[in-house]
């Protein structure tokens, strides 16, 4: 049985969770076994209703942002990056799975394409330890720094799991924003528990990534993480936030997925808005970029 809250201190009034604990609502009559008799926060049919999504994403909001105020957490690192990437023990495990496959049937198509894809994803293994190795280095270095920085992810596997597994690791904390999606997303073990959120709304779940962020680095990366950085890009590029370090971790991977140059070339955009993004091969070049720019004052993004 749940404990029975107490009226806060030096309030007169109970709380609503009091009000919620200690109300009865069959007194055994046909009114009091109406829906409409229970109290409207207690009724989760009610909050569910179509004509409530203002609630919801009211509420999707305030609950990320005010456990965070509670934590004293004021400035974060986003680390973007694709699901599918996983470090090198398991990438090398799913190849030699799929040669094996493909010497028992090497004309198959199927699995001519899937040794290829798997072959691709162990090429890019690497980029799993790299965020490995940056979600430490910005757990330990910056507590050398005034404001201590977090680390932030979409709370999935691959690349993500990798953040959070690094700052967990170097004995930190870490944020993990994950989304309810049709095929089952479970948040990675390396999130602190305290911390980790799940989200209905996509767009309440960008604004929580921009908030308190003094940086975004986007590995290799999907439809989500284009997403995410575009949308990152576009709301520097009208000032909706303040400009922070976009640095996009891989360049020739990059390069071969966006044109960004053929972008300006086009008139699409404008030639300084390449300045928006700067490249890293390491974790401790991405680092460098964003100790510079957080020394630099560039804590708060305005959103």
């Amino acid at each position: 049985m749940p404990k029975k809250p107490k009226i806060p201190a030096g309030s007169p009034f109970p709380s609503a969770k009091q009000d919620a604990f200690n109300t009865f609502y069959d007194y055994g009559t046909v009114q009091s076994r109406s829906q409409s008799y229970r109290l409207a926060y207690d009724d989760l049919d009610f909050i569910m209703r179509d004509e409530l999504r203002p609630v919801r994403l009211q509420l999707e909001l305030l609950k990320p942002e005010i456990t965070q105020a509670e934590h004293n957490i004021k400035a974060t690192v986003v680390v973007f990056g694709s699901a599918r990437i996983p470090g090198y023990a398991q990438a090398l495990e799913d190849y030699e799975q799929a040669k094996r496959a493909l010497e028992k049937q090497p004309d198959d198509e199927a699995l001519n394409r899937q040794t290829a894809i798997a072959l691709s994803i162990l090429k890019k293994c690497r980029f799993y330890e790299e965020a490995r190795k940056l979600g430490a280095l910005i757990t330990t270095e910056s507590r050398r720094l005034e404001q201590s920085i977090v680390v932030v992810t979409g709370g999935g596997p691959g690349i993500m799991e990798a953040a959070n597994r690094g700052a967990a690791e170097a004995d930190g904390i870490s944020i993990g924003l994950n989304i309810v999606l049709p095929g089952e997303q479970k948040p990675n073990p390396y999130i602190t528990p305290e911390l980790c959120f799940q989200f209905h709304y996509f767009a309440i779940r960008k604004m929580h990534f921009l908030m308190r962020a003094i940086a975004l680095v986007a590995f290799p990366g999907g439809f989500g993480t284009l997403d995410e950085l575009f949308e990152t890009l576009t709301l520097i590029q009208t000032r909706k936030v303040r400009q922070v370090p976009v640095i996009l971790f891989g360049r020739d991977y990059w390069n071969k997925i966006i044109d960004f140059d053929g972008l300006v070339e086009e008139g699409a955009i404008a030639p300084n808005d390449l300045d928006l993004i700067q490249y890293a091969e390491t974790a401790e070049e991405a680092w460098t970029i964003i100790v510079e720019s957080y020394s630099n004052g560039q804590e708060n993004t305005g959103l």
